[in-house]
Formats: structure tokens, sequence, C-alpha cells
């Protein structure tokens, strides 16, 4: 990913704890694009993700890198509503960082260089933003730098023989397709993905 280190997190960040301050408590147990997950688990995993991309960027590897995604769906923390825009927050700042781009980090287990950390952290980030507003009926609208770079993450997985443990199947769509939509089918997901509709193809993450 080429141009990556030109992005500001910041904007997307926001969006995102935006969508997280707009869910009700009575909407936690909803389901979500990803199968296995209700919004609250998705709230977690949104959390988790936050702490260990930061920590990535910050090079303070430990415990909050090293663990790899379990099968068991993540906890909300009691303190979310506080935490995740927290987190969020922290997670934008570490990136400001230049040295956050280069050199060697880990994330979720696995040692990979700094600017495909950010790419993968900018993916997670925009592709669950849209989780979480069409499981909670919010309008979405990712920041245009994040969304641009998402779609040419997930583009260049295509072709990734190991693409298969990470996102589901493409969901093919016209090249006229809103940009959004096209980013949203390269994960995995069905653009027309409703709560209370029968096509839930999104994997997990």
């Amino acid at each position: 990913m080429t141009d990556t280190t030109t992005i500001d997190l910041g904007p997307q960040t926001r969006i995102v704890a935006r969508l997280a301050a707009g869910v009700p408590d009575a909407r936690l147990d909803d389901p979500t694009p990803c199968p296995d997950y209700a919004v609250g688990h998705l709230l977690g995993h949104i959390t988790g993700l936050a702490i260990a991309f930061r920590d990535a960027a910050r090079k303070d590897l430990g415990s909050t890198t090293d663990t790899e995604p379990g099968e068991d769906a993540p906890t909300l923390p009691a303190d979310w509503r506080e935490a995740l825009p927290r987190v969020l927050g922290e997670l934008a700042e570490a990136w400001e960082d230049p040295a956050a781009w280069t050199g060697m980090t880990r994330a979720g287990g696995v040692d990979l260089p700094g600017d495909i950390a950010g790419a993968v952290c900018v993916d997670e980030l925009v592709v669950h933003g849209w989780d979480l507003a069409r499981a909670t009926g919010q309008e979405y609208a990712p920041d245009q730098a994040a969304l641009h770079a998402s779609h040419a993450f997930l583009l260049a997985s295509v072709e990734d023989e190991g693409r298969g443990e990470i996102f589901g199947p493409v969901v093919p769509l016209p090249d006229g397709a809103p940009l959004l939509d096209r980013t949203v089918g390269l994960s995995g997901r069905d653009p027309e993905w409703t709560a209370a509709g029968p096509d839930e193809l999104s994997s997990d993450t």
C-alpha cells in the first residue's frame, strides 16, 4: 500500500466513535453483518483492535499485540462508552507519528511492516464502521481518504492465497456501484445486508 502514510486516521476514528455513541443498550444483542457477532461483540472487537493497533503504532509490543484473534466472541468492556472513544482517539494519535508507518511491528500475533499494519487498521475501521452502522440503522459516510485506502487494500488482497483465512468470498458488484458498496463486497459482505434479511455473507473480521 503506497499512500497509506498520508492518511489521517482521526476523521474515520471519530466517525466510528459517533456510531458507537448512537447505539442504545437495547440493541447490543442485535445481529450484525458478521455472522458470529452481535452488536455488543462487534463493539468489543473494535475496542480490542483499537488498543492493539494503537500499541502496534507505538511499537509497544506485548500482550495487546501478541494475542491472536480468538474463536470466542469478543467481550464488551463494562466501561465501553467511555473507553471506546478514548482508545479510538489514542489510536489516531499514535498513527500521526511517521515512525508508526516504518520498520516492523506486530498485531494479532503477526509480525508485519508498519505501513501494512496501518493499511490493515484503516480497513478495519472502514469496514467495521459499515458493519456497525448497518446493524444499528445509522447513516454511514466514511472518511473518503480512508475509504479509498480500504478499497485499494482489499482489491490487492483478492489474489492473496491466504485471503480466505481472513475475508469471506468476494461479493461481485458492477464497476458503477458506489465505492463503499464495492469495498464492502471485496471484504466478503453483502452491501444489501439488513438485520432482517437472509444474506449474511460476511466473515467475522
